[in-house]
């Protein structure tokens, strides 16, 4: 094997992997205070990097236009769950996956009328020169891709495991009765997990652009990967999120590396029915046997 080339495919692999895995934190965040899959979560990626190429191309500056695309991410998730999701109420799981669906949709709407179906690219961060490693090359924006999640990584647990805020959620999402029983805001807290997603999908998009380009419809396979990744590691854990970002990236590069770039959107798929069929709780999921 040809250390090189599977360097290059490793690198590769890692970028695209963590991407998913930002997605996927924002599946778990989700499910974890509601129970809700949000099938929406592709378009706050595609929010972050169209808003951002929008501003930049108005002439603001990048280092204003990136806050400013996740404060409208982060306001599109806020409303998503204001008028879509607490307006449901008590529904069944099954009629809320149908509202996001729908969100999802609405928003791949909008997003054409405003900005057309055009791919538009946004400058790298620190330049295009490659880094080479071992006869390999990176990119300077995937160490910025691999970078950022560490942070975001790194910012969650500080906020869950710190703050009385990062608390109330952990304790709505182990038992929303319990939680309001003791005087949490759940609808806060739930408010709260979406414009989390928000904001992690966004920032996705936005650390993305410059590598693969940006559409109205580029959250579609983003998003769907990502909710691929958050059930390998099972839906709500944020390490089994991010494990399988990583995992599934990898696995993909390898396989479009090794066997063909056709196979590569199939993966995600191929790699959810074998984990489903083996390990139906997941890779992080508890082992349960129950007595008959």
């Amino acid at each position: 094997m040809n250390l090189s080339q599977f360097l290059q495919f490793l690198f590769s692999g890692v970028t695209n992997g963590s991407i998913y895995a930002l997605a996927a934190l924002g599946f778990s965040i989700i499910y974890n205070a509601s129970g809700v899959i949000n099938f929406a979560q592709g378009e706050f990626i595609m929010i972050g990097g169209m808003v951002t190429v929008f501003l930049v191309g108005t002439g603001v500056p990048i280092w204003l236009a990136i806050p400013l695309a996740v404060a409208a991410a982060m306001l599109v998730g806020l409303a998503l769950e204001k008028f879509a999701v607490e307006r449901a109420g008590t529904a069944e799981i099954v009629p809320l996956i149908i509202i996001t669906i729908g969100a999802s949709m609405f928003l791949q709407g909008i997003a054409q009328v405003l900005f057309g179906k055009s791919q538009y690219a946004l400058r790298s961060f620190s330049g295009d020169a490659p880094i080479h490693v071992l006869g390999a090359t990176l990119l300077p924006q995937s160490l910025w891709v691999i970078g950022v999640l560490a942070v975001i990584v790194a910012a969650l647990w500080w906020f869950f495991s710190r703050t009385l805020t990062g608390k109330a959620r952990l304790a709505t999402a182990a038992n929303p009765l319990a939680a309001r029983l003791v005087g949490i805001n759940t609808k806060f807290v739930l408010m709260l997990s979406f414009g989390l997603a928000a904001i992690l999908g966004s920032v996705a998009g936005i650390i993305v652009a410059p590598i693969t380009l940006t559409s109205y419809d580029v959250g579609i396979m983003l998003g769907l990967k990502g909710f691929v990744a958050a059930t390998l590691g099972v839906l709500g854990n944020g390490v089994g999120a991010v494990v399988g970002g990583l995992l599934l990236g990898i696995t993909e590069a390898m396989a479009a590396g090794y066997l063909s770039s056709e196979y590569k959107d199939a993966v995600p798929f191929v790699l959810i029915i074998l984990i489903l069929f083996f390990l139906p709780r997941g890779l992080f999921g508890a082992r349960v046997t129950e007595r008959v």
